[in-house]
């Protein structure tokens, strides 16, 4: 996430330019307009509409992940989309620590864990597409 205020001045590279800007030109950061002011929209609306880094799956910004969790309140169930699903997902699961049907509560959950988790497989145990079939 780049603004304006949250790094100590303004990094420059060794070409003479902004490394934030490029940052958020490639889609390697946000631009949080809470404190850039949007100093950096155009750049990072560039990079969304040309698919690159952070925007070539989907997503939810940080800053409102946090908002929709201060008060604990339980995630989305709208997967996150992304190419790696290794990473954290935006539906309330996540490919950690969770691991055998024991520990899994619903069938959806089972069911994301197949689809999402490089070890999902594991609960399809006759491999026929369910996972956790005791949960379904």
């Amino acid at each position: 996430m780049i603004g304006t205020g949250v790094l100590s001045g303004t990094a420059i590279g060794p070409d003479g330019r902004s490394v934030q800007r490029w940052l958020v030109e490639q889609g390697l950061a946000l631009d949080w307009p809470l404190y850039s002011h949007g100093a950096y929209a155009g750049q990072q609306a560039k990079a969304e509409a040309a698919k690159l880094g952070l925007w070539a799956g989907t997503f939810q910004a940080p800053w409102v992940w946090r908002l929709a969790h201060a008060d604990n309140r339980p995630l989305s169930n709208q997967p996150l989309g992304l190419i790696n699903r290794h990473q954290v997902a935006q539906s309330g699961y996540s490919c950690e620590p969770r691991r055998t049907c024991s520990q899994i509560s619903s069938c959806d959950e089972a069911s994301w864990y197949l689809a999402n988790c490089s070890w999902g497989r594991k609960l399809d145990r006759d491999k026929d597409g369910i996972a956790c079939e005791s949960q379904c």
